[in-house]
């Protein structure tokens, strides 16, 4: 029999007052103080009601709470239990775009107003990245770039790569908290341009900024990549308005 001093140091604190939302913000914690993965498994229904001293109806509230921020997900049978979803940042990142989605859908804001607050916020992250870009991040921003060549904007090869070219920008500004509030701009704001304007946009003018942007990254020059960046965003407001 195992003595008390055998027994595993436990991972969270017993729930008292307000219980769900305790444990939707202990179990938070925890994912983002042992650094977990999507897919990483946190336990069984029993393991964490009986670690947080609660009945199961009280904790599948709290998971509730966390599941509706696409943090967890739970798997059911005998391989089943709590795995996370989403890391807390990719989460929140979901919120956001979920939520910019259904104002665009509902007209509370404009195509236009998306522009502007992207204007804001992709500028100086293109300025982070060519602080932080490495000899990979200008050989991936380059290969998106001669993907992209050739094929016209609003076809998916152009679409894919044109993706992959910001997605590269935004990995490499290594900042969780701005990535999180400019993932919408691919999620929802690049489709719905895509849509309104992808036939009346220039491929090689596009070309051509990125070209601009994948230059001044990989010298590592903030204050260039940042002027492309709003030249190349200026640009797409420019035809949004059908100014060009």
């Amino acid at each position: 029999m195992s003595s008390a001093s055998e027994l595993p140091e436990p991972r969270f604190a017993p729930a008292s007052v307000d219980a769900s939302h305790q444990i939707a913000l202990e179990l938070r914690r925890y994912l983002e103080r042992e650094g977990l993965r999507p897919g990483d498994r946190i336990g069984t229904e029993q393991e964490l009601a009986a670690e947080f001293g609660v009945s199961r109806p009280t904790l599948r509230e709290g998971l509730r709470l966390l599941a509706s921020s696409h943090l967890i997900r739970v798997g059911r049978g005998r391989a089943g239990g709590i795995f996370v979803a989403r890391t807390p940042g990719e989460g929140m990142s979901r919120n956001v775009s979920e939520s910019i989605s259904m104002m665009l859908a509902t007209e509370s804001v404009s195509l236009g107003e998306l522009l502007d607050a992207r204007l804001f916020l992709e500028v100086p992250l293109a300025g982070l990245a060519a602080l932080n870009a490495t000899e990979e991040t200008a050989a991936e921003l380059q290969a998106a770039i001669d993907d992209a060549t050739g094929h016209t904007p609003g076809t998916p090869p152009f679409n894919d790569a044109d993706t992959r070219f910001h997605q590269t920008l935004a990995r490499a500004a290594d900042n969780e908290l701005l990535r999180a509030f400019t993932d919408w701009i691919l999620e929802v704001l690049q489709p719905k341009l895509i849509e309104e304007i992808g036939s009346r946009t220039d491929g090689d003018e596009i070309l051509r900024q990125h070209r601009d942007i994948q230059r001044a990254v990989r010298r590592n020059q903030p204050a260039a990549a940042e002027k492309a960046m709003r030249a190349h965003i200026e640009y797409l407001m420019r035809v949004q308005r059908g100014d060009a």
